[in-house]
């Protein structure tokens, strides 16, 4: 070996890349586990993968474990992994990176005292709308409740008027209030990250090394955007024509290029999904639309709204009235257009197109304005989680929202699997079902509540006129109002531009459960 073992102490040691050839000495020299922290293909095609040096220690009957740590260092979850390890694996055991510094330090985190654990009844990861929500309507079912809230942002967001912001129909400064004033004061404001689950000890860790006890777990941190994934966007943000109706700070930027415009080619956009509310993406172009209609320059603008999927709606019944609106705004629809990169200072995008052989071209596109809207995923913390299913999502039972696997777990909002659209309408419904389900199981009773997949899309098809559209799993419409739904109505943009912001702050906030089947406060 061309490496040095250095011996930590009398059951683990470390060292730099070995090669399947030094297997025989090591299991001489008495080891009888090998670890690799090292990923693979990190130092390119001459570092051995792991499976190689796999087959090579077992085939001296020695056990093998890959727990692959970055050059950023180990996280708790992985300080947490290898103390399961250790207590598994045969023992004296050597464990290898780039140089065995990172297994140095790894094993130093899995094996320093641990923190004092800090128990309560309920922790919530999250405190976003639905965390904020289910933790007021749970005090609200009892107050003696120890709740702990996981945030670790200091201001707390009522998104779905993003998309009004951009129009030139809110102020932003409505939409954003400090956590701590919307956080319920009974709770304990946790102002930190999540690190990893533990759900075998009925454990979360933050990213301090803190660990969280608890007697329920309920998860939802929303979802995460994905800017990163569409080559050159990030640098080009903000300016340059190119905005999104997505981040607070930019719907303002998205008003003045929308007011600013006289000619050119109007570019707007939609990631694969699920994504949180469908319908803000073709929002932006409608509220765009009638803007430019009403002061006459529409004629001039070529209006385009490139979608990565198959059809403009995901519930048929809509689709009819909201194509009088595409047709009246003489806007081109791109259908299973995927954008995939920008260059923002050439006014330039390119798309991924499928035919309808299978087919994918790279199409280049040139803009004056470009509304992105970008993929979105489940947070990092879940997709490597043992809680999420395979595409990354939170594995949740549809009906219940408790886990399957860890029936202590509940979710609710956008990082659930379960398939209804991603809004904060449903997030409403949804903290009810939880709320109720989850002081059930404390008392030992059938879990009595039932999500029948309800979410709420405001389809502001132009400035003072909505299409309300409400639908369950399977696209079942499911109207609040006994009016037909498919119509844009006045009313309908009331209750968007300010009944609902009033509700969110006021009510839904505040553990107030109106319109959701439950008793009113």
């Amino acid at each position: 070996m061309e490496q040095s073992i250095k011996r930590i102490d009398a059951s683990f040691s470390v060292t730099g890349q070995i090669d399947p050839a030094d297997l025989s000495v090591l299991a001489e020299q008495g080891f009888r586990t090998v670890i690799c922290n090292r990923p693979d293909h990190e130092g390119g095609p001459q570092q051995p993968d792991h499976t190689a040096v796999q087959q090579a220690a077992q085939a001296l009957g020695l056990s093998f474990a890959y727990l692959p740590v970055l050059t950023t260092g180990a996280t708790p979850q992985q300080a947490e992994q290898l103390r399961q390890l250790l207590n598994e694996l045969p023992k004296p055991v050597l464990a290898y990176c780039r140089t065995g510094n990172r297994s140095s330090k790894l094993y130093e985190a899995a094996t320093q005292p641990p923190r004092e654990l800090k128990q309560y009844d309920v922790v919530v990861v999250g405190g976003g709308s639905a965390g904020i929500s289910v933790t007021a309507s749970l005090l609200k079912r009892n107050a003696a409740l120890r709740i702990a809230v996981i945030e670790p942002n200091s201001e707390h967001y009522y998104q779905p008027a993003w998309t009004l912001v951009g129009g030139g129909a809110y102020d932003v400064k409505n939409t954003v209030r400090p956590t701590a004033e919307v956080m319920p004061k009974a709770a304990v404001w946790i102002k930190a990250s999540l690190s990893a689950f533990a759900p075998q000890r009925k454990v979360v860790l933050l990213c301090d090394g803190t660990e969280l006890g608890y007697q329920q777990l309920i998860v939802c941190p929303g979802l995460q955007l994905a800017w990163e994934n569409i080559e050159g966007l990030e640098e080009t943000l903000g300016k340059n024509g190119v905005t999104s109706n997505y981040r607070h700070d930019l719907a303002p930027y998205t008003w003045e290029l929308v007011r600013n415009l006289r000619g050119g080619k109007a570019l707007f956009t939609q990631p694969g999904m699920p994504i949180k509310c469908a319908g803000a993406p073709q929002k932006a172009m409608y509220l765009s639309c009638d803007h430019w209609r009403k002061h006459g320059v529409l004629d001039s603008i070529a209006v385009e709204f490139n979608l990565a999927g198959a059809v403009l709606f995901g519930v048929p019944t809509f689709v009819p009235p909201l194509m009088k609106y595409v047709e009246a705004y003489k806007a081109q629809l791109a259908f299973q257009s995927n954008l995939v990169k920008v260059d923002g200072p050439n006014k330039t995008a390119w798309f991924d197109v499928t035919t309808a052989d299978g087919q994918v071209n790279r199409v280049e596109k040139s803009f004056d304005l470009l509304h992105v809207v970008p993929p979105q995923q489940a947070p990092d913390v879940i997709r490597r989680s043992e809680l999420a299913d395979k595409a990354g999502w939170f594995e949740t039972d549809p009906a219940t929202l408790q886990h399957p696997r860890y029936p202590e777990i509940f979710a609710l909002g956008d990082v659930c699997n379960t398939p209804n659209a991603k809004t904060a309408a449903a997030a409403r419904k949804q903290v009810v079902v939880v709320a109720d389900n989850l002081m059930a199981l404390r008392s030992n009773a059938p879990l009595p509540k039932r999500y029948d997949g309800y979410g709420s899309c405001p389809l502001t098809v132009e400035k003072g006129k909505v299409i309300l559209a409400e639908f369950g799993y399977g696209g079942k419409l499911l109207p609040t109002f006994p009016l037909d739904p498919t119509v844009a109505r006045q009313s309908a943009w009331l209750l968007k531009a300010t009944l609902l912001p009033w509700f969110y702050w006021q009510g839904m906030l505040k553990g107030r459960e109106w319109f959701t089947d439950c008793k009113p406060d």
